[in-house]
């Protein structure tokens, strides 16, 4: 039996260098898109794929992310008082339910692995979910969702993955395809950041993840990687001897809202999305373009 999806990770304890002096005192994930920041993109997907608890891996100075998702009492009572419902029921409908929330530490910055491994007492023997919110997906339905729809039927590990240019595959995790039929891909291997030249596809693995909790047991062992990090594609890696391992090329739109450019044309690309500014949007680019 496949058992359902009730948990996400969410890695949040990067230091953001590439948008300093923005991070400097704001997590990255706070960055807003328009008017929502990236970390809650990623928790409503999560909402929108079954998702019940949600783990954020945190660091220091990230305690603004707690708060986010919790009642602010005086501006709900501002809001409220001067009639502002529209405004008043955006801030509340983005917090979870009571008690849904759980904030850990990663307490040295010793990779993704490590990231997700500091999770792991409250994941137990649960399949669950890993979201990145530097990769912000425009998709209906929402990523995850596609995947564990996907999950439901093929259960093991699934990630979420695109095709690179060749030169790109040292920036990513890649999978060693045995089978693809152009939208699910069963993998017999997982190497990450390979040099183009020896990359055994171009299929990358993107941040999103329905992963066993088999995949601690490798995680325990600390092993360090590329970039001499504890790396969640080794640890992936390992399992596919135990289980299938697929990938799951999505219906839909990847920013890269890691790096500046990715994140201007996400800005872009949503407000155009929005009734109330797409217009405006479109003035502006005419006016710089």
């Amino acid at each position: 039996m496949i058992k359902p999806v009730r948990k996400a990770v969410f890695p949040v304890a990067g230091l953001g260098t590439r948008f300093l002096p923005a991070t400097k005192v704001m997590p990255k994930e706070m960055l807003p898109i328009v008017d929502k920041p990236l970390i809650q993109y990623a928790v409503e997907e999560a909402k929108e794929a079954g998702i019940e608890e949600f783990i954020f891996v945190t660091g220091r100075g990230k305690t603004v992310m707690a708060d986010h998702f919790d009642h602010n009492f005086e501006l709900e009572r501002v809001l409220r008082d001067r009639g502002k419902e529209e405004a008043l029921e955006t801030v509340l409908n983005c917090k979870p339910d009571a008690g849904a929330c759980v904030f850990t530490r990663q307490q040295q910055p010793l990779g993704l692995g490590h990231a997700v491994w500091c999770a792991r007492r409250f994941i137990t023997d649960e399949p669950f979910a890993v979201l990145l919110a530097d990769d912000l997906i425009m998709a209906d339905p929402p990523c995850l969702k596609q995947m564990v729809d996907v999950y439901s039927e093929t259960g093991g590990n699934l990630v979420a993955v695109e095709d690179v240019p060749r030169e790109h595959t040292n920036r990513y995790g890649i999978l060693d395809v045995v089978e693809d039929d152009g939208h699910l891909a069963r993998a017999r291997g997982l190497v990450e950041k390979p040099a183009p030249d020896a990359a055994p596809s171009t299929l990358s693995i993107i941040g999103r993840y329905i992963l066993q909790s088999d995949v601690f047991a490798h995680l325990d062992k600390q092993e360090t990687g590329a970039g001499n990090e504890i790396q969640l594609t080794d640890a992936m890696a390992k399992t596919i001897v135990d289980m299938p391992f697929h990938g799951l090329r999505f219906e839909g739109t990847r920013f890269d809202c890691g790096s500046k450019i990715g994140f201007i044309e996400a800005t872009l690309a949503f407000g155009l999305k929005r009734d109330d500014l797409e217009g405006d949007v479109r003035d502006v680019l005419r006016k710089y373009i």
